[in-house]
């Protein structure tokens, strides 16, 4: 029998399965009792005496430096950037992640986010809320360029989803050459065309292409960002790439804080130099900064995983790689 600390939150909010498989296979398991994303110091006090840690996207260094009993990290998600794979290997505690229960849900986020900056619906119900009917103005994703940072499971889930908004293009940028899933989705969006020229629809074709960052970020009316954390990729988006965007333009962030560097994102905008974005994750968690003054900024609660089928597919899908661990079995998404 593991002890096994859930550092992540929520857990088992809606489906108990990943919970009662833990407990079935006779295992002892504790639960964040924060109510809330824990500290890195409060993740190290709780779970330093614990074999197993499912986890969050907290940070994980202070426990792996300073825990002698565990040997296992099973991530709830697909980010790593905070569990320091270098340190784990060095305490030979393996770590396992849950790369693609994730993706239906931040992509339809990432697109529904899309729909609700450009049309401005947020805004709008906050107005009436306030007694306002002003009936504001918007753009279509249909006849936009879209860019996507980042074609991954997530970034190539977006595109797909917005083959039928019929946008006039869709920008793809990643280090590596996309040419393989490009063309699927080019193929998609030309037999969608094709059925609509049938239906008597003169509706124009989707085009898709991989160009640089410089043109992504030049080009796009709207910009989605799925790409990791990295030091690479660490305040990427500052002043003066955002100030490379259209003044007409929004920016998403559906992926990691850190990316986007929200100082520079307030000034921006604050200044007219960007139409808007809308944020699901932050530097610091719960997020208390000043974007929250800004009327043409969305900001919500790092919910992309929170669908009850993904968020419970995740967290079975984590307990499933403790069970398996302490079973002697093979990892199936092994880290390290």
């Amino acid at each position: 029998m593991a002890k096994v600390f859930v550092s992540t939150f929520p857990f088992c909010r809606s489906d108990k399965k990943a919970f009662e498989h833990l407990l079935a296979h006779g295992h002892q398991v504790e639960i964040n009792p924060m109510g809330r994303k824990m500290k890195p110091i409060e993740v190290l006090e709780n779970a330093k005496d614990f074999d197993a840690l499912i986890a969050g996207t907290e940070d994980l260094t202070p426990l792996v430096a300073g825990s002698s009993q565990l040997k296992l990290i099973s991530r709830v998600g697909v980010g790593l950037d905070s569990v320091p794979l270098d340190l784990c290997i060095k305490n030979s505690v393996s770590v396992a992640y849950t790369p693609d229960a994730v993706s239906p849900a931040v992509s339809e986020l990432a697109v529904g986010l899309m729909v609700d900056l450009m049309r401005q619906v947020s805004f709008a119900d906050r107005e009436i809320r306030k007694g306002g009917w002003t009936r504001p103005y918007g753009n279509r994703i249909g006849g936009s360029k879209i860019g996507i940072l980042g074609f991954g499971r997530i970034g190539t889930r977006v595109a797909s989803h917005l083959l039928g908004f019929l946008p006039k293009e869709i920008l793809v940028c990643d280090l590596l050459d996309k040419a393989d899933e490009i063309r699927r989705l080019q193929e998609s969006a030309n037999v969608l065309y094709k059925m609509n020229r049938e239906l008597g629809k003169n509706w124009s074709p989707v085009l898709i292409r991989q160009v640089e960052l410089s043109e992504l970020v030049q080009n796009s009316d709207i910009l989605t960002i799925h790409v990791p954390l990295l030091d690479s990729t660490k305040n990427l988006f500052d002043a003066s790439l955002l100030r490379k965007m259209q003044p007409s333009a929004f920016l998403i962030n559906t992926a990691r804080g850190g990316i986007v560097n929200e100082a520079d994102l307030y000034n921006v905008i604050k200044s007219n130099q960007l139409a808007g974005a809308a944020l699901d994750v932050f530097d610091e968690e719960p997020y208390q900064g000043n974007l929250k003054e800004l009327e043409n900024v969305i900001l919500t609660q790092h919910m992309g995983s929170c669908s009850d089928d993904c968020r419970a597919d995740m967290e079975r899908e984590a307990a499933e790689e403790v069970v398996r661990f302490f079973n002697g079995e093979p990892l199936r998404s092994k880290v390290v």
